[in-house]
């Protein structure tokens, strides 16, 4: 593993399996352990269909036992994070367009995405598999016909003569993002749950901080440079990051 995307890449194929009661993930250590009844080669082939480099390495027995069950904390902490997200996805488009700025608009998209993103992992719970993964298609599409708008019109500022982008929106627009994601990691990281989900989430939220700062400098530059090709070229970068999750998510929905 070397993204949280891939979490619930595993997750959702690993559902359909009965007799997984918990599943663990370890970022840094890129390992995975899962806490079943029944054969551990179900697992592992249905792993290996991933193409994700995995490998077996041990089986042991446990006396303890587990019950699925739904948490309400992190629910209730996802939920809050998945509202403050496209809220500012909302905020940032508009401020985005109004300002013409595609550094707003790329990370308005973002936004959504991780909104997308948590959407999934809520509905997760005790939902058909058929279900998410219609939603997952559905939101995998959307993301990547949005990029690709931004893209056309990324082209269109470079090669024609438009007028700069509002700097002080940009800027100002984006301190509040940039405040609004530490929020979101705090909220999460408070859990103090090593549950696949919330460290997900809390990745995407520690990437959106950068994002953040990434459209704050594009700002400034567009101040003392009186140009605007920083903010088409921090617009560009983080249309290309929304697509690659955009990817990531159709091939979770395909699996």
């Amino acid at each position: 593993m070397d993204c949280p995307s891939e979490e619930n890449l595993i997750r959702m194929k690993l559902q359909n399996i009965e007799g997984i009661a918990k599943q663990e993930y370890d970022l840094k250590g890129r390992t995975m352990t899962v806490y079943h009844t029944g054969d551990y080669q179900t697992i592992e082939q249905q792993l290996a269909t991933l193409n994700l480099g995995s490998h077996f390495v041990e089986s042991l027995e446990t006396k303890e036992e587990f019950q699925i069950e739904e948490d309400n904390k992190q629910r209730k902490v996802l939920w809050i994070v998945l509202a403050i997200n496209f809220g500012f996805f909302l905020i940032e488009m508009s401020t985005g367009v109004i300002s013409k700025s595609m550094g707003l608009v790329a990370d308005s998209l973002d936004m959504l995405a991780d909104a997308f993103v948590y959407g999934l992992s809520l509905l997760a719970v005790g939902a058909a598999v058929s279900r998410k993964k219609r939603v997952a298609m559905i939101c995998g599409y959307f993301q990547i016909f949005l990029a690709a708008i931004g893209f056309i019109e990324v082209i269109r500022r470079f090669t024609g003569a438009e007028e700069m982008p509002v700097f002080q929106t940009m800027i100002g627009i984006s301190v509040l993002a940039l405040i609004a994601n530490v929020i979101c990691l705090l909220l999460l990281q408070r859990t103090k749950s090593k549950d696949a989900h919330i460290q997900a989430s809390i990745i995407f939220s520690s990437n959106d901080v950068i994002i953040n700062a990434g459209v704050i400098l594009a700002g400034f530059l567009v101040w003392q440079l009186d140009n605007q090709i920083p903010d088409l070229v921090i617009g560009s970068i983080v249309f290309l990051i929304v697509i690659r999750g955009a990817l990531r998510i159709l091939k979770l929905a395909k699996n």
